[in-house]
C-alpha cells in the first residue's frame, strides 16, 4: 500500500469524513522521482465543528504520527467543518518549492 493510500485509509477510519483529498505533491519538490514525502490533505469533517485550527491539525497529526515520524517530510493540512467548507472557496493552492538541495 502506498503512503498516500495509507493516509486516506487512516484519516477515513478516524474522522467522520464529508470530503477528503490527499494529494502527493512530492513532484513539486527536489526529491527523487516517485517519492511520497510531501502531501496536501483537504479534510472536511463535522468532527472539527467546535475545534479551532490548531486543535483540528493536532487531531490529524495524532492519526498520522507514524507517517510523520517516517517518510513523510511535509504535510499541508487544510481542515474544515462542513459549514466552514460550504462558506470557503475551497482549499488554497500550494506554493511552489522555494529551494532545497540544488534549487
Amino acid at each position: 500500500m502506498s503512503i498516500q493510500e495509507l493516509i486516506v485509509q487512516k484519516v477515513s477510519n478516524s474522522f467522520e469524513v464529508s470530503h477528503l483529498e490527499v494529494i502527493n505533491e512530492s513532484h513539486m519538490h527536489n526529491v527523487p522521482k516517485d517519492s511520497e514525502s510531501h502531501f496536501k490533505v483537504v479534510l472536511v469533517s463535522d468532527d472539527f465543528k467546535d475545534l479551532n485550527k490548531v486543535k483540528q491539525h493536532q487531531a490529524v497529526y495524532q492519526v498520522l504520527a507514524e507517517e510523520l515520524a517516517g517518510g513523510v517530510h511535509a504535510l499541508a493540512l487544510h481542515t474544515y467543518s462542513v459549514d466552514a467548507w460550504q462558506q470557503s472557496q475551497g482549499a488554497p493552492d500550494s506554493p511552489n518549492c522555494m529551494g532545497g538541495n540544488g534549487k
